[in-house]
């Protein structure tokens, strides 16, 4: 990295430094002024309406045109609810995942759908195999695994077009990478209720997954049950298709939906 480089970057850093401490400085002060949040901050007043004129213009924090003081936007009760939201999803998901993955002797994840990728937010491991994968906060293609089947199976129209207009990446020979072939598979997964992914992310690596459902029915995550292949032969994967579609179904339950078909 160059020196001016370095530069913008640490520069950078401070104005996100000085952003968040602005805010902080609004929640417990409430209606405060450009001078007032500047003598807080220790940089100069025009420094500090700068910074809070663009914190503004993104709905962090709003003026009041009378007394041209400020306090937190509307944007950040907005940004607060989605946490909200993500972690009531995890704290009901606890005791629906914990129990499958105590039955299976395998791992179980909570997965969401994020900027066209899998990530889990969740997980439960039981396994009893030495290494035990951590998949929080990994990313993972929708293509080759169970919940990104899932998502593909039961979302939106977009999100299948989307995923098409690309090339799959073959990630192992057994990686579907041929469109008509995973329009078929999705077929089977929307009859089923449940994806499998069979060695198509990993080599020795097993999956099955099945839709959780919001009040409105619309798919918000996915249970997701995974280990070695080699402990998940196909006997056994149709009765832990069944369990991971019971949890599922009691998190959608959980989560207000209540058509018992989810199609």
């Amino acid at each position: 990295m160059s020196n001016t480089a370095a530069i913008r970057e640490g520069a950078g850093i401070q104005s996100v430094d000085r952003a968040v401490s602005a805010l902080e400085v609004l929640a417990e002060s409430g209606w405060s002024s450009g001078a007032d949040v500047g003598r807080v901050l220790g940089v100069h007043r025009s420094s500090a309406l700068r910074l809070l004129a663009t914190l503004a213009r993104h709905g962090l924090v709003e003026q009041d045109p009378s007394t041209a003081k400020y306090r937190l936007g509307p944007r950040l009760a907005q940004l607060a609810a989605g946490v909200n939201a993500e972690l009531d999803l995890r704290r009901e998901a606890r005791s629906v995942i914990e129990p499958l993955a105590d039955e299976s002797g395998e791992t179980v994840t909570l997965d969401l759908l994020a900027e066209g990728a899998i990530v889990s937010i969740d997980q439960v491991a039981r396994s009893s195999s030495v290494v035990s994968v951590n998949w929080l906060g990994r990313r993972t293609p929708l293509h080759c695994t169970a919940s990104g089947k899932v998502f593909l199976a039961f979302g939106p129209d977009s999100l299948r077009q989307a995923t098409f207009e690309r090339p799959l990446a073959a990630y192992t020979p057994r990686t579907l990478v041929e469109r008509a072939d995973l329009q078929a598979q999705l077929e089977t997964i929307r009859s089923a209720g449940h994806a499998l992914a069979t060695e198509e992310l990993e080599v020795g690596l097993s999956a099955i997954a099945a839709p959780v459902r919001s009040a409105d029915g619309q798919v918000v995550a996915a249970i997701d049950l995974s280990g070695p292949s080699h402990r998940l032969p196909a006997n056994k994967m149709e009765a832990l298709a069944n369990r991971t579609r019971d949890a599922a179904g009691e998190l959608s339950r959980r989560l207000g939906f209540r058509n018992a078909v989810a199609l």
